[in-house]
């Protein structure tokens, strides 16, 4: 929970960075020489339901690549604070399986920094480089993340000034399926999040404290959104993409703890995969509409 901590100085009057939302940051970081640690693979695995095995899942590169965003979030120029801070999509594209043998360079940055409806956008951008495979990136994360109420500071930089507003979606607002019987059925409860927690290392308080996440107004912990991608993964291995492949992810409700999430999954001619996760007693309630395609 270090990350957060440092996050959590800004929201202390007097000690933390006073943020401006000027630009997009200048600031961003790399690693080199990442290797896998199978036992901390293995923690991930289970607390997600993703099988262990020698090819990736691929979401493990979002917790391998987490301390990098969060250094990024806790940098001077960053344009709003971490904490309290929506997860609003994700999409990762890779280029080819990824293994426990690969060795990484990642690299992470922020930009497109632009208002919303409620507040401001930014994405987070992240990639990863197999040693010795060239310069093209064979893994990429663009994650949207919000920030209610923020707004642009008055000497922003015109270019920042002239962006329009976006409502940052990836899709449409889905029909409740015909059929209500959910191809799968999610369970989450305050414990098993605390174990993902554990295993990503995203210990954000609004998953793992009642009293924070009641201080960000839910009214129980939630679960990560990353989570519920990982188990989107979990209930379709076997049947996804073997090459290239892209995995959107748009974020709904939160899931409030605890919980059981009901997933629809559909097939379409192409062979892409779409995903609706809802509330399993409360269909009308959705959590998040995915995607998952070859590319």
């Amino acid at each position: 929970m270090t990350e957060y901590k440092s996050a959590a100085k800004d929201l202390v009057p007097g000690v933390g960075t006073k943020r401006s939302a000027k630009t997009d940051p200048a600031t961003g970081f790399e690693v080199k020489g990442v290797k896998v640690n199978v036992k901390h693979l293995g923690a991930y695995c289970a607390s997600t339901g993703l099988r262990l095995a020698n090819e990736l899942p691929a979401t493990y590169l979002y917790v391998l690549s987490f301390p990098l965003a969060m250094k990024v979030m806790t940098t001077p120029d960053y344009p709003f604070n971490a904490v309290g801070a929506v997860h609003l999509t994700n999409v990762i594209e890779q280029t080819r399986p990824l293994t426990v043998d690969d060795e990484f360079t990642i690299r992470t940055h922020a930009e497109n920094l632009r208002p919303h409806r409620k507040g401001l956008l930014i994405d987070m951008v992240t990639e990863v480089f197999v040693e010795g495979e060239g310069e093209a990136p064979v893994w990429t994360q663009t994650s949207g993340f919000l920030a209610k109420g923020a707004k642009l500071s008055g000497s922003a930089d015109a270019a920042v000034k002239a962006r329009e507003e976006d409502s940052g979606s990836l899709f449409e607002r889905p029909e409740i399926p015909a059929d209500p019987t959910p191809s799968a059925t999610l369970t989450a409860t305050g414990e098993s999040i605390k174990v993902y927690a554990d295993a990503s290392g995203d210990k954000n308080p609004i998953h793992v404290s009642g009293l924070g996440a009641k201080a960000f107004g839910f009214p129980s912990t939630i679960a990560h959104g990353m989570w519920s991608a990982a188990s989107v993964l979990a209930s379709l291995e076997g049947e996804l993409p073997t090459g290239g492949s892209r995995f959107s992810i748009e974020f709904a409700k939160p899931v409030t703890l605890p919980a059981k999430v009901a997933e629809f999954t559909a097939k379409d001619s192409s062979g892409a995969w779409d995903v609706q996760l809802r509330k399993a007693s409360k269909l009308e309630t959705l959590h998040a509409v995915a995607r998952i395609e070859a590319v």
